[in-house]
């Protein structure tokens, strides 16, 4: 039998985990499900963030670090620093971070830990360079950009291991020292299955020109078809000119819907639209939706051929023609084939255990 494994880790002091109500943090989600996880499994779990986390089964370990925000918003006031008139906000989020990735090497030091698996890589790399007697694993949430694919180049050294979430993820920096691609996972039991949709689609996540809300409101518009929006609205020039006047009896805004209460909206719907307009490292909601049995039509992008089985559990397009016609043809989905491909390949278990399986793996290197 394998040794039980002693594991810090982080994700952010910006905020608590679980965050407060009404802000949703994806990376966040995946380290909560980690982190119990791995402990259920018998290893010991250090996990460290600001006051006022807690885990179910893991301990929170802070030092006293207040989170920056709280409330509905990420950028709603907490701590009472932010009202220097004078700050300089980024670096003051950078150092928050800082604080408590030193705390953990601080314990590394002492002999505390086996492994640490860190989440804001770009924040810790200069610890993990300095300290090498440690291995150190980063779970990359964000696209590789090529400024990103030279600092994580200039930091390399053989103790830092990096985990990708799609193999799409790696092509901007495909030499560095990647431990294994382990896809995200869900708990199936808070996404049920639904083959009674109603006659809707669905847009879901931060309303954004990355994301591509105004793309699917004109696909919609093309395919005749009624289009739910849900997410955090941007109140700027974007929200203004292209989503607001779009607003109707066939294009309705939902506003913001809490974690808890979206499988609501994916089993309404006949369909999930993706139109995005960056390389999505995996997209959470894909999964999400074909847990619920909700096809995805997205934009060839980033992970999107990784993670939908084209054809099977939804349809890749290019542009807003193809994705008019792909929801035309949506009733030839079977709904229960969406959420076996997800049983399959993205449920919370097989991530943990392969977080488990890559971190002895490293280990013993």
């Amino acid at each position: 039998m394998m040794k039980k494994m002693r594991i810090a880790t982080m994700i952010t002091g910006h905020f608590t985990c679980p965050p407060p109500k009404g802000v949703i943090y994806a990376p966040m989600l995946i380290l909560e499900a980690i982190a119990e996880g791995l402990a259920k499994k018998g290893h010991k779990i250090f996990f460290f963030g600001p006051e006022g986390s807690k885990l179910k089964t893991v301990k929170a370990i802070s030092k006293g670090l207040l989170p920056l925000y709280s409330g509905k918003q990420p950028g709603s006031k907490n701590h009472p620093i932010l009202n220097d008139p004078n700050i300089d906000q980024a670096k003051v989020a950078n150092l928050w971070d800082q604080y408590l990735i030193s705390l953990i090497y601080r314990e590394a030091l002492k002999g505390k830990f086996d492994l640490i698996h860190i989440h804001p890589a770009d924040r810790a790399l200069p610890f993990g360079l300095a300290i090498k007697k440690i291995p150190v694993v980063y779970t990359l949430h964000d696209p590789i950009y090529p400024w990103r694919a030279e600092v994580f180049k200039m930091f390399q050294t053989k103790n830092q291991y990096y985990i990708s979430i799609s193999d799409a993820q790696r092509k901007p920096a495909p030499d560095l020292n990647w431990a294994a691609t382990i896809y995200n996972g869900l708990d199936l039991k808070k996404f049920p299955f639904s083959n009674k949709p109603k006659n809707q689609l669905l847009f879901l996540g931060r309303i954004l020109p990355t994301k591509g809300p105004d793309i699917a409101i004109r696909a919609a518009k093309f395919a005749k078809e009624n289009l739910i929006i849900a997410g955090a609205p941007n109140k700027g020039n974007y929200w203004e000119k292209k989503i607001k006047p779009w607003l109707g009896k066939d294009i309705k805004y939902v506003g913001n819907i809490p974690y808890e209460k979206i499988f609501r909206y994916y089993g309404k719907a006949k369909a999930l639209l993706c139109p995005i307009r960056w390389e999505e490292p995996f997209g959470l909601t894909f999964i999400e939706a074909m847990a619920c049995g909700t096809p995805v039509i997205a934009y060839e992008r980033g992970s999107a051929k990784e993670v939908i089985k084209n054809g099977k559990t939804g349809f890749i397009v290019k542009n807003i023609k193809e994705m008019a016609e792909a929801i035309k043809k949506i009733g030839r989905i079977d709904r229960y084939e969406c959420r076996k491909w997800v049983e399959q390949k993205f449920t919370m278990e097989k991530m943990v255990d392969n977080y488990e399986k890559v971190f002895y793996k490293i280990l013993k290197h």
